[in-house]
C-alpha cells in the first residue's frame, strides 16, 4: 500500500503531480510546464487584474481558516448530524464495504489529498499558458463563490463526517495518510462537512474545463472529478446529503463565474441580455 508519511510528502507529490499535469496538458513538452510557471509569474507582475484576482482567492481561504477559529469560540453549536443519519442511514456504511480493498484506499486518498488541489493550481497554469483568461477570471470567482456559500453553512449548520458519528464506517484515510488527524485536520473541520467543498470545487473545476483548448485537460478533470467524489464516500468522510449539496453549489458556482467572466448577466438564458463586453484578453 502506498503512503503519503506526511504533509511535507503530500505537498511534494503535488508539485509533481502538478507538472504531470502541465506535461500532458501542455503539448507533452518537458519544457512547456516551465514555461507555463513562467507565465504565471509574468502575469503577476504585469496584470494588476490577473494579480488582483489571486488575491481574493487567497482573502477567502483566509476567511476560511477564520471560520474555524470562529465556530471554535461559538457557545451555542448546533449539530444536525442526527438528522442527516436519519434521512440516509447506513448508505456509507455499506458503499464502503462493498468497495473496501487496500490497493484502492491508496488510489483515493492520493486523489483526495493531492490530485484535488492539483488540479485548481494546474488550472491555473493551463488557462494562463492558453491565454483563456476568461476561465482563469471563471475559476477565482467559482472558487470565491464556493467558499462564500459553504462558509455559513459550517458555521451554522455544522454536520459530523460520517466516521466520528457512525460506528459502523472505518476512516479509511488514516490507512494510506496516517498523519491526516494532525497534518490535515487543521485546514478542515471535524464538523464542515455540508455541503462537500471537495464535491462543489470539483465540479466546478470540471464544468470550466470542458472549454479548455487541451483535450487532456477537457478529458481528465472530469474523470478525476467523479473519482474524488467517490472516494468522499469510499474513505469515510462524507454524507450523501453532503455530496448532493456539493454538487448542486458547484454547478452553481461555475455558472456564474463564466458568466461573470464573460461578462454576461448572471441568471438570464443563452439569449439574455448582455453587459457591455469588457476586455478580457487580461489587461484593464
Amino acid at each position: 500500500m502506498f503512503i503519503i508519511q506526511s504533509m511535507t510528502h503530500a505537498t511534494v507529490l503535488i508539485v509533481i503531480t502538478i507538472y504531470v499535469l502541465l506535461f500532458f496538458s501542455l503539448k507533452r513538452h518537458p519544457l512547456y510546464p516551465f514555461h507555463a510557471a513562467g507565465l504565471f509569474v509574468h502575469e503577476l507582475f504585469t496584470n494588476r487584474k490577473y494579480l488582483f484576482h489571486l488575491l481574493g482567492i487567497v482573502i477567502i481561504l483566509f476567511f476560511n481558516k477564520i471560520e474555524l477559529t470562529l465556530e471554535s469560540k461559538m457557545k451555542h453549536h448546533s449539530d444536525f448530524t442526527p438528522a442527516v443519519f436519519g434521512l440516509e442511514g447506513n448508505f456509507v456504511s455499506i458503499f464502503q464495504k462493498v468497495f473496501e480493498n487496500g490497493a484502492l484506499t491508496s488510489v483515493l486518498t492520493f486523489f483526495y489529498v493531492v490530485v484535488f488541489p492539483a488540479i485548481m493550481l494546474t488550472s491555473i497554469g493551463v488557462y494562463t499558458y492558453q491565454r483563456q483568461f476568461k476561465l482563469f477570471y471563471a475559476v477565482c470567482y467559482a472558487l470565491m463563490i464556493n467558499y462564500m456559500i459553504a462558509i455559513p453553512f459550517y458555521l451554522f449548520f455544522p454536520v459530523t463526517e460520517v466516521h466520528a458519528f457512525n460506528p459502523n464506517v472505518k476512516f479509511l484515510m488514516l490507512e494510506a495518510f496516517p498523519t491526516f488527524e494532525n497534518d490535515y485536520r487543521p485546514l478542515s473541520g471535524l464538523d464542515n462537512c455540508f455541503p462537500s467543498l471537495h464535491t462543489s470545487i470539483s465540479v466546478t473545476m470540471a464544468m470550466i474545463a470542458l472549454r479548455s483548448k487541451s483535450l487532456f485537460w477537457k478529458r481528465f478533470v472530469p474523470i478525476a472529478a467523479l473519482i474524488i467524489i467517490f472516494s468522499i464516500f469510499y474513505l469515510g468522510v462524507h454524507w450523501l446529503t453532503d455530496m448532493a449539496g456539493g454538487t448542486v453549489l458547484g454547478l452553481l458556482a461555475a455558472r456564474i463565474g463564466l458568466r461573470i467572466s464573460e461578462g454576461r448577466t448572471i441568471f438570464a438564458g443563452s439569449r439574455g441580455l448582455d453587459v457591455k463586453k469588457r476586455n478580457m484578453d487580461g489587461k484593464w
